[in-house]
């Protein structure tokens, strides 16, 4: 029997390219049909064939309350009720800045758009005006979204330009961008060495949750902060997935380094689309209409998309959220290396505030290729045994996890008993 799901699927992929309006949701990395939801309530998710799963995707980190919390939907649905846009400023947008500039230590200045790419193509613009300068620098792995700077690969050497690595991308445009192994410190020091008075700005995932969840080495972190200072090139920390997650005053809070500038988004919009950027008072002040550095946007602090962010916000702030969080998280991930330990599979996991990383390897991998080292055919089985049993991860191994305030101790023991048959299907026989 065709499930909904399937026949949605089926359906529109003659409509929408893929079948999917985000590539990542079509399944092509685990194989099998995407599954299409309409229901999410806490910890949990209901299919349209009213399957029900624990989510362990949250809208890929925003719903860190959990779906549907009642206090943010009633403040949404107020708000709404006055307009859902407005074009024009609110007293909205005034109180997430001053919660935002206050909860983040680096932030003087904030500036909303609609999305994590408007906000971390921002952050570009406004650091390259800024300097002057033309040349950008990130890493190997980390995904700051798709504007066409930012979807490079590296070149052959550690000192070649990037190329395109999507097509429609212009070769002139990437050549501006300079890509780097994630913490490998030494390869900072020798770019810097080479070209670091040619660099308008560094952008990284402070912890990366885009090729899976990697933890960033403390040296590796500071010397990036202390090259920037020295070489006067714009630090940007993306925080866009670590942002009120992994701590309430962002990664950088966790790690006490200071960015330039920070892009955020997910959490801040509890659900709805929402980002933002911010640093520095001297360098957000170059952005239109006091400088010279152009950005704008219609729908750039919604009043209903703030409303969320801000009912959001308001409850992460309540005594002990993020550390229950990051119990609750460490306490999943414990439990399934435990129990792949017990099935004699090859398997690692770590956890960073509310963030997760699972890996088919035998250590936490600490850089891309280490990622790729992992058995990513193993992963799909175990992928689709867990969705089976109604756990939903996230559909590639090359994604991080997320746990939410909704998931309960008995959510956690579930997942990780589903894990033990999960894991003694996937074992070598």
């Amino acid at each position: 029997m065709t499930s909904k799901s399937q026949q949605l699927f089926e359906k529109s992929q003659q409509l929408i390219p893929g079948g999917v309006n985000s590539p990542v949701r079509a399944f092509r990395s685990v194989g099998g049909t995407p599954v299409f939801f309409k229901k999410g309530l806490g910890s949990r998710l209901w299919d349209v064939d009213g399957k029900e799963y624990i989510d362990y995707i949250n809208s890929w980190g925003p719903m860190i309350l959990g779906h549907a919390h009642p206090d943010v939907i009633k403040a949404v649905q107020e708000v709404a009720a006055n307009s859902l846009s407005f074009g024009a400023p609110t007293g909205l947008e005034l109180e997430i800045a001053e919660l935002i500039n206050k909860l983040v230590p680096s932030m003087e200045q904030v500036r909303l758009v609609s999305s994590g790419t408007e906000a971390t193509m921002s952050a570009i613009r406004v650091a390259r005006g800024f300097t002057g300068r033309n040349k950008l620098v990130k890493f190997e792995g980390c995904y700051h979204g798709h504007s066409d700077a930012l979807l490079v690969k590296a070149g052959s050497g550690l000192l070649t330009f990037g190329e395109p690595s999507s097509a429609g991308v212009p070769a002139e445009v990437a050549a501006h961008t300079l890509t780097l192994e994630y913490n490998n410190t030494q390869q900072l020091k020798d770019l810097f060495e080479a070209s670091g008075d040619e660099i308008a700005c560094v952008i990284i995932e402070p912890v990366v949750g885009n090729m899976n969840l990697v933890v960033p080495h403390m040296e590796f972190l500071q010397t990036l902060r202390d090259l920037c200072t020295r070489h006067g090139a714009v630090l940007i920390f993306d925080e866009v997935m670590t942002g009120f997650r992994v701590h309430l005053g962002g990664a950088q809070a966790l790690y006490n380094i200071r960015p330039d500038i920070t892009t955020l988004g997910k959490v801040i919009g509890g659900g709805l689309p929402v980002g933002a950027f911010g640093g520095r008072k001297d360098i957000m002040q170059c952005l239109a209409p006091l400088g010279a550095v152009y950005q704008a946007g219609t729908l750039s602090g919604n009043p209903v998309a703030v409303t969320a962010g801000l009912a959001t916000l308001k409850l992460l702030q309540t005594p002990d959220f993020h550390a229950k969080l990051a119990a609750q998280t460490k306490k999943l991930v414990d439990g399934l290396v435990s129990a792949a330990r017990e099935a004699g599979v090859v398997f690692s996991a770590q956890s960073v505030g509310g963030m997760f990383g699972l890996y088919f390897s035998e250590k936490c991998p600490t850089s891309f290729a280490e990622v790729m080292q992992a058995n990513k055919e193993q992963f799909n089985q175990f992928f689709h045994l867990m969705l089976d049993a109604g756990i939903y991860l996230a559909p590639s191994a090359f994604e991080a996890g997320f746990v939410s305030a909704a998931h309960t101790d008995a959510d956690i023991a579930f997942t990780i008993n589903a894990a033990k048959a999960a894991f003694k299907a996937v074992a070598p026989k």
